[in-house]
């Protein structure tokens, strides 16, 4: 709240004053003023202003960057979520697949092979064409940015055209390939004074000449990938190493309904925010998944069936990934104790090859809270919509199934979308670290970025519209240093103590 932030400021300013009170120095002071004279509020107010408009230069970078979010986790409708970027000069728009599990954002290129040309997710698509942008380039073999490409997928160079290339390959088996090359890419920039504002930064993204697989399907079809990764050539790092956006993203996925969400680049606050640390020098979102407890009691499976060996398998969070996937020997133990809980309640049965429940209650008050307790002590409690699918009806009753899978001989546990949705997921890459607080995320979130410098600056962004309602306007911070100033004045002059 404004009264409360303002509040907070002054709080802070008079103990500094009280510090500097108290002090065990001897100080020279000197009045700004003649002692003789009565000094006007409105000539204290000019020259306060004066100086707070130089501190407030240096604290007028972006909070972070908004984008919209459609789609649902549900993959009986459409079992994704997407975002939209505009890029190019005059800016275009494209509808793009939110994906932390790869790292380059990329979209469907003019005289593309195998990319569909409709959508049944009822949205235009866009095909992006170099020519037709003033600000594009290609990006050169000899570029430094092609270097970070290879980082991230196998990148190559056409010695006629002298363009770097790609190409990528998805757990899915589908893939993409093309050539990168470098535009505007336009930004909803929210800030401390400024609300939502629009700006514009060059970016390296992929041009898509070539889809397989599932890529090539209408049903579900979009403009192309947002990675997410943490690679160099991330929109998160590029636009980090730029000083456009802090080196964190956020998001907030709708698990009802119709969907929807907020994604922002920039750390989503919340006070039950839990963290647990990043396994470092991995190419995905490697956590160390600890164990699992259904209704408080840990399940007898070993710990090293979450981790990382031979620098294979671990666990990631992927919200590129609609379900989620245990590894082999953490799957039936995990089945098995949630059967056994409701043995008395529901009645199992097997369908499609997947354990099911026929269900005539409310599946809140029949199945029991799963917790994936991580290292640090941080734990994801799931709701019984966080691991199980409603598929049908039988005679009025409701089937459920397990939307946990399994990965056959890959010894990788995955975090899709049915676990990651209704919470932020707080993504810090500068603090190596995941957090994650339950939300009803149709609601609008605060988002803080700290500097470098230590200087911390929160907004309030909710569902994405084009508008950004603030906490605090820098003209509320103009009148809160003023208040703190004047009353350090009145203590310094008139002699009382704190």
């Amino acid at each position: 709240m404004p009264v409360t932030l303002t509040g907070a400021v002054v709080l802070v300013l008079l103990q500094a004053a009280v510090v500097v009170c108290d002090f065990p120095a001897t100080l020279t002071l000197e009045r700004a003023f003649p002692a003789n004279r009565r000094i006007e509020l409105n000539e204290l107010r000019v020259r306060d202003s004066l100086r707070h408009r130089r501190i407030l230069q240096q604290q007028s970078s972006p909070v972070g960057v908004d984008f919209p979010v459609e789609g649902t986790y549900d993959p009986y409708r459409v079992g994704l979520y997407y975002t939209k970027v505009q890029l190019g000069s005059p800016p275009k728009d494209y509808y793009v697949q939110i994906d932390t599990g790869s790292d380059v954002l990329w979209v469907s290129c003019n005289s593309c092979n195998g990319c569909p040309t409709s959508s049944g997710l009822q949205i235009p698509i866009e095909f992006y064409d170099p020519s037709s942008s003033s600000t594009s380039s290609l990006i050169s073999c000899s570029d430094q940015r092609c270097s970070q490409a290879s980082r991230s997928s196998d990148s190559g160079c056409s010695r006629s055209s002298n363009q770097c290339s790609y190409t990528f390959q998805y757990g899915d088996g589908s893939g993409t390939s093309g050539y990168y090359v470098s535009d505007l890419m336009h930004l909803n920039t929210i800030g401390i004074d400024t609300g939502s504002s629009n700006s514009s930064a060059n970016v390296v993204f992929g041009c898509s000449t070539s889809q397989s697989g599932d890529l090539t399907k209408t049903d579900r079809a979009v403009d192309g990938i947002f990675g997410f990764g943490q690679n160099g050539l991330s929109i998160i790092s590029q636009l980090s190493s730029q000083g456009i956006a802090p080196d964190a993203f956020s998001h907030c996925l709708v698990g009802s309904g119709i969907g929807g969400g907020i994604l922002v680049i920039g750390q989503i606050m919340e006070p039950n925010m839990v963290y647990t640390p990043l396994v470092q020098s991995q190419p995905h979102y490697n956590v160390n998944l600890q164990s699992i407890s259904i209704n408080g009691q840990t399940l007898s499976i070993d710990p090293s069936t979450f981790a990382i060996s031979d620098n294979q398998g671990g666990t990631i969070i992927d919200s590129g990934t609609t379900l989620a996937y245990l590894d082999e020997d953490a799957y039936k133990p995990f089945v098995d104790a949630i059967t056994q809980s409701v043995s008395q309640s529901v009645q199992p049965l097997i369908s499609k090859g997947n354990r099911c429940y026929l269900i005539t209650s409310s599946v809140s008050n029949v199945f029991p809270i799963v917790s994936l307790n991580f290292e640090g002590g941080a734990s994801m409690h799931l709701r019984p919509q966080d691991y199980l699918l409603q598929q049908n009806t039988v005679n009025g009753a409701e089937v459920w199934c397990i939307g946990f899978q399994t990965i056959s001989n890959q010894g990788i546990t995955i975090l899709g979308d049915l676990v990651l949705k209704d919470k932020i997921i707080v993504y810090d890459l500068g603090g190596q670290r995941i957090g994650w607080s339950d939300y009803d995320c149709s609601s609008s979130v605060n988002v803080s970025s700290t500097s470098s410098g230590g200087k911390s600056e929160v907004v309030n962004a909710g569902q994405i519209d084009g508008s950004t309602s603030l906490q605090i306007t820098r003209y509320e911070l103009i009148l809160a240093l003023i208040l703190a100033s004047l009353l350090h004045m009145v203590v310094a002059a008139g002699g009382f103590s704190l």
